[in-house]
């Protein structure tokens, strides 16, 4: 985005994705007293590996929503995804701990609340610089989408080796402790 005010909006959606998640898989550990296992936690995080690489591919190559811009709907959706791997992780450890539902609850509120502010800080924190350098230096910002498209695409081959294979996902003998 070419405005703050728009950078932090992203933020905020990507924490409500993020937050969503979070109430969802956080809501069926307390109501349903759900227990992951290790394949299902490493699918969960290889999912977060996959959204990592086909956002690298679409900054590599510069594809936008069709009214030329960002719509809304992706950074919710890499929320959403991005949510599968760390606050189900956060609610895996927590949660099980907590006794009483409504405390529970209250715990997963709070944590989606406290994810909301941090992401649309962390947003800021990167929007900020971008935009004042590319304010002074306009052909920098091309440079800086494909920086971003080349470090979450490999980063996301990174994750999903080391999920598939390092951790076990696709072996006999998967191996997964929440992060």
């Amino acid at each position: 985005e070419r405005s703050v005010v728009k950078a932090a909006g992203i933020g905020a959606l990507w924490g409500a994705g993020h937050t969503i998640t979070l109430l969802l898989v956080g809501g069926a550990i307390i109501a349903f007293k759900i227990v992951f296992d290790a394949r299902l936690g490493l699918s969960m995080e290889l999912c977060v590996a996959i959204m990592l690489i086909v956002l690298g591919v679409l900054n590599l190559f510069d594809v936008r929503a069709k009214s030329g811009g960002p719509s809304a709907s992706r950074p919710f959706i890499v929320g959403v995804v991005h949510g599968l791997a760390g606050s189900a992780a956060a609610a895996l450890l927590i949660v099980p701990l907590i006794d009483d539902p409504r405390w529970a609850a209250l715990y997963l509120l709070t944590f989606g609340l406290g994810t909301i502010v941090g992401m649309t800080i962390i947003t800021l924190t990167i929007a900020a610089p971008s935009l004042l350098a590319t304010a002074h230096i306009p052909s920098l910002q091309r440079s800086l989408r494909v920086a971003s498209g080349a470090v979450s695409l490999v980063f996301g081959l990174y994750l999903a080796h080391k999920i598939g294979f390092a951790d076990g996902l696709f072996t006999s003998d998967p191996r997964w402790s929440p992060q």
